[in-house]
């Protein structure tokens, strides 16, 4: 199955507020876009991935994202991250109804394309699949195969919602850069830990130093 990825990703100036303490709002929104430049390039990589959607506004993250590959679709709604992921799986199938879709976090620096190949085939058998964040609180991955609605319910403690939706938590083994997120400066040196990708290493480099 070849899956269609919606990515949503708030301004940068307003995005990663909890990095704050960590990087400054100097560093802040750079990181945030090297954190969607890092997830996206894995994506479009992926080879269960057959395209990607990122739903934003902000002129310079579409710019180097579809620089990337991505499709970008403006975040017409405004109205957060439920309402942008409506709204870009609806512009997926807009075009193409039968889309399997999945949504993914725009925060995963250390993604790797294989291993989200993983968590997507398993995903395959479910027709509503889910995939816990490493905190086991939140979700960084939520699918929907042809013909079934997405029904976004992220936020705290999405982990629960997707479930009491009806979807199905995947297998974790195997996939952990698949639920690293980050928002916070532990989350950050989890994801290093891991190895990020090429964009959150040259923005992270700074704090490195400064350690």
């Amino acid at each position: 199955m070849q899956w269609t990825l919606v990515i949503p990703l708030k301004s940068l100036s307003r995005a990663k507020s909890r990095l704050t303490a960590t990087a400054g709002d100097g560093l802040r929104p750079g990181l945030a876009l090297a954190f969607a430049q890092d997830t996206v390039a894995a994506a479009v990589a992926c080879p269960a991935v057959r395209d990607v959607a990122v739903v934003t506004d902000d002129a310079l993250a579409g710019r180097e994202l579809a620089a990337l590959g991505a499709r970008i679709v403006p975040d017409e709604p405004g109205e957060g991250l439920n309402a942008a992921l409506r709204h870009g799986t609806a512009a997926v199938r807009d075009g193409r109804p039968a889309a399997p879709v999945a949504a993914l976090n725009a925060d995963l620096p250390a993604l790797r394309p294989m291993e989200l190949a993983r968590a997507l085939d398993r995903a395959a058998h479910f027709s509503r699949a889910f995939l816990p964040d490493a905190a086991g609180i939140g979700t960084t991955l939520l699918t929907a195969s042809a013909g079934t609605e997405l029904l976004p319910a992220f936020g705290a403690a999405s982990r629960a919602r997707h479930a009491a939706s009806g979807a199905v938590e995947l297998p974790l083994d195997g996939i952990d850069s698949v639920r690293q997120d980050v928002d916070t400066g532990e989350d950050l040196r989890a994801a290093l830990a891991l190895g990020v990708g090429p964009h959150t290493a040259k923005a992270a480099a700074p704090l490195l130093i400064a350690d």
